[in-house]
């Protein structure tokens, strides 16, 4: 009798009330229910729910967008990379005479890669001294410039993918994007040079207390933390092909700076208990760390620009399913509401707007409306408003007349879009059905009307009237 009372506590009470273990679990399965799923049916713009949201999303594109796969690859082509890119910071440095500077730097910022840099750079003299004579000038930069702008490109690629962006930098915009990185990396790192100097001696000497000493050197430990962040911030904030709000790239930085500076003390202490690597890779036992480091760090600013990507994006995040599942249509709905916008702020003499700005104006998640005005470019609808300079977000334009396109067009040109005849004898074969299927696309279309597409009423009642422009 006890025992079953004892059961009725744990479980439920005797007015069929669940117990004190039951509600527990129930409030957990609740809270995991609302952070996975619920809170993107939150209207409210709290901390709280920011937070959530942020969370949940930088988790989700974590594991949706193969971010461990492009790690891989880019890890695979930093080891090709290296040798050549060390190279080029050392024959630039040397240039100006701070080549022994740089290399104290990259033993600095790289504890943990003591060993792999020691043969690396024996690796760079050997190429230098290679490079320097006969037809090997030519071939050879021409070999080293290919591999680190390839390295490049596809760190772009794996930016522009984690924001949904289809498009990146034409040819000349990288090449000149990515040699002016390569020349401010070795002033970079001289500079770093030259403030963990100055803090060592001037101010240092400076000093008017003892006891203020261990403060100054805390502050000197902190100057390679502090340009770390600042580099993961820059990356954040100029790699994407799209414009960054720099807050959030800042605060990815800083995160993705402290991340990355725990996995060097992981890495410098956890050296010392792989001593079996030595007896099984010989003088080769770097190599295995190096690549799980690189892999990581890759991993790191991937993840870090996940993270800049939500924080910006959380409120016009309001859709997180697969575009595939989408009703066609309820597509064709919001196409033709997003083509409608375009056309008509444009035919009123208003700024075009760019995707996020629709996005967070209109209330149209920024994954439907970035898919919607692609298709819209491939359809020759729209283009992105080049004259916006300096500008990594252009506005979208109407590529026709606004007193011209009609509803009907709109629908027929999208659809009309892409690749077709490229099945053999498919006109022949199916003659008869395709002159059916046809006739009835006419009517469709037709039935669309020949309402111009701009006079569709796309008016938006905001908090704030006057942030609306579409009337």
């Amino acid at each position: 009798m006890a025992e079953e009372n004892t059961q009725k506590g744990a479980g439920s009470t005797d007015a069929g009330k669940p117990g004190f273990f039951d509600r527990i679990i129930g409030k957990i399965e609740k809270l995991i229910k609302y952070c996975s799923s619920g809170v993107w049916s939150d209207p409210r713009k709290t901390l709280k729910v920011r937070i959530v949201k942020t969370i949940n999303l930088t988790v989700q594109a974590f594991l949706n967008r193969d971010l461990q796969i492009k790690s891989m690859a880019i890890t695979y082509q930093t080891v090709f990379a290296m040798v050549p890119a060390l190279a080029l910071l050392l024959a630039i440095s040397k240039g100006f005479g701070f080549q022994e500077i740089v290399e104290k730097e990259l033993y600095t910022y790289f504890p943990s890669q003591s060993k792999a840099l020691g043969t690396a750079l024996g690796f760079v003299d050997s190429y230098l001294a290679e490079a320097s004579s006969g037809i090997l000038v030519g071939v050879g930069l021409i070999v080293l410039l290919w591999t680190l702008i390839s390295l490049l490109s596809n760190i772009e690629d794996a930016f522009n993918n984690i924001w949904d962006l289809k498009t990146g930098r034409n040819t000349i915009q990288k090449i000149k994007d990515y040699i002016a990185i390569f020349l401010l990396i070795p002033i970079l790192m001289i500079l770093s040079s030259g403030i963990s100097l100055f803090m060592s001696s001037t101010v240092l000497s400076a000093v008017p207390f003892a006891f203020l000493t261990p403060m100054v050197n805390a502050m000197m430990e902190l100057v390679p933390v502090v340009l770390t962040w600042g580099a993961f911030t820059l990356c954040f904030w100029l790699i994407p092909n799209t414009k960054v709000q720099f807050k959030f790239a800042a605060i990815s930085g800083a995160f993705s700076a402290v991340a990355f500076e725990i996995l060097q003390v992981l890495f410098l202490s956890g050296q010392i208990y792989v001593s079996k690597y030595n007896a099984i890779y010989g003088s080769f036992a770097f190599l295995p760390l190096l690549l799980i480091w690189l892999q990581l760090s890759w991993l790191l600013l991937l993840s870090g620009c996940g993270l800049t990507y939500s924080l910006q994006n959380v409120f016009s995040y309001n859709f997180f399913g697969n575009l595939t599942s989408v009703a066609e249509s309820y597509y064709r709905k919001v196409l033709l509401v997003v083509t409608a916008v375009i056309y008509r702020r444009f035919h009123n003499g208003l700024p075009a707007p760019t995707r996020n700005m629709m996005s967070m104006t209109y209330g149209l998640p920024i994954r439907l409306v970035s898919s919607i005005t692609d298709r819209l470019q491939r359809a020759g609808l729209i283009q992105m408003n080049e004259s916006r300079d300096g500008d990594n977000d252009p506005g979208l334009i109407p590529t026709t007349d606004t007193d011209k396109i009609m509803v009907k067009d709109v629908v027929s040109r999208v659809e009309s879009a892409g690749m077709k005849d490229f099945i053999p004898e498919f006109n022949t074969t199916y003659r008869q059905a395709l002159n059916e299927i046809n006739e009835i696309s006419t009517r469709m279309y037709d039935a669309a009307g020949d309402m111009l597409i701009r006079d569709l009423d796309i008016f938006v009642q905001l908090d704030n009237p006057g942030k609306d422009t579409s009337e």
